[in-house]
């Protein structure tokens, strides 16, 4: 199989992934801050072991600060409902992923609003845009820092100056960059950061978090058990425990610090440089091919490894099921859960067939990739 759906969840993991998923579900027995035995300790030190490798590779200060999730929309979903009041403003891009604009819908019915930047048609965003939406009543700027529909960057630097010379909170979606694009939130000015696990760290299904810079402006979601502070009734204010009730999947969270050092270990620059000549490979291809419409950028340095696309003749779904049916090409078809990102691509009537390789992808595979879809095209020219 050719798998190019890494922009949903990456594979295949490195191997050291596989390994501590499997160590430490045979031996970290303990529960994490339930009691002072061996297993307990040494799954709490696991835990603790990936939060510091995250702090690391993101350039946080306070490792604390991160609280794991199980995945990127239950940190965007804590970040906007932990932090958002009635009559607060909120200011989001036209690329933004459901996983913001659902949560936002949900809140205006608690008098939360929010406008959309629009984008251009390659999802460019224009930061000045951004700054003339700020109102009186605004309290964030969320943006994602690469579409999951059109792979393109966005301008989260100069957005973050915007924010702090403003005095707001900035929250930054890092689904699609995470382990693909260098971070530091300092100097982009986050506040809040939102990550999944499963995509460009290469980590399991069920694992993500949420940076807070200033915990005290955030509500929990949750509240429950979290080891500490067990004479209190109220919710502790400690980090992270004050967002981690509940027993914390220590083994995912193990096997996620294995994929962040392999991410270390291999080089963030390695893996963006050799994902970015596979795009680009891929980029130059389809534009050779008339039938096919491209999204998004056309530098490949402009976008993450994510391009979508659509083929004269048969609809995106129809395409996925011709590559997987005859080559065992693994893509995704759709709306990928962003329709206000499909509107500003023009392609909400049709969604688009979207490819996305990743640092386990060869040229070879790219390029027999590419000799599928011109098969495909033939054999609809023919018919």
């Amino acid at each position: 199989m050719i798998y190019l759906n890494n922009a949903a969840t990456s594979w295949p993991k490195p191997e050291a992934v596989y390994q501590m998923a499997d160590v430490s579900l045979r031996q970290l027995s303990g529960s994490v801050n339930r009691g002072g035995n061996k297993g307990a300790l040494d799954a709490g030190r696991a835990v603790l072991e990936t939060r510091e490798l995250l702090a690391a590779l993101f350039g946080i200060r306070e490792p604390e600060q991160i609280v794991f999730t199980v995945n990127a929309t239950a940190a965007l979903n804590l970040a906007l409902q932990g932090l958002l009041e009635p009559g607060d403003h909120v200011i989001i891009s036209g690329m933004e992923h459901n996983a913001v604009v659902r949560p936002l819908y949900a809140l205006k019915n608690r008098g939360v609003e929010f406008t959309v930047v629009n984008c251009a048609a390659d999802g460019t965003l224009d930061p000045l845009a951004v700054e003339k939406a700020i109102q009186s009543r605004t309290r964030l700027i969320c943006l994602t820092h690469a579409s999951n529909v059109t792979g393109t960057i966005m301008p989260i630097f100069e957005v973050g100056e915007i924010a702090r010379r403003h005095h707001l909170q900035f929250l930054v979606d890092t689904a699609q960059t995470a382990g693909e694009i260098p971070i530091d939130v300092e100097t982009a000015g986050i506040t809040l950061l939102a990550f999944t696990g499963h995509k460009g760290l290469m980590g399991p299904p069920g694992t993500g978090g949420l940076y807070i810079r200033y915990p005290d402006t955030i509500r929990p979601l949750i509240y429950g058990g979290t080891g500490s502070n067990s004479e209190l009734f109220t919710q502790p204010e400690i980090m992270p425990d004050k967002f981690e009730s509940g027993t914390i999947n220590a083994p995912a969270i193990a096997a996620l610090g294995a994929g962040v050092r392999f991410i270390q270990e291999t080089g963030l620059e390695k893996i963006r440089r050799h994902t970015r000549e596979l795009t680009g490979q891929l980029l130059e291809g389809l534009r050779q091919i008339p039938e096919v419409t491209v999204y998004g950028p056309a530098e490949p340095e402009r976008r993450v490894p994510v391009i979508s696309i659509n083929i004269r003749g048969i609809s995106a779904g129809e395409a996925g099921a011709w590559l997987a049916d005859h080559y065992e090409i693994a893509t995704r078809s759709g709306l990928h859960c962003a329709p206000l990102a499909h509107q500003t691509a023009g392609t909400l009537a049709t969604g688009t067939l979207r490819l996305s390789p990743g640092y386990f992808n060869t040229p070879a595979e790219i390029e027999t990739t590419l000799a599928a879809v011109r098969e495909l095209v033939g054999v609809l020219r023919d018919a």
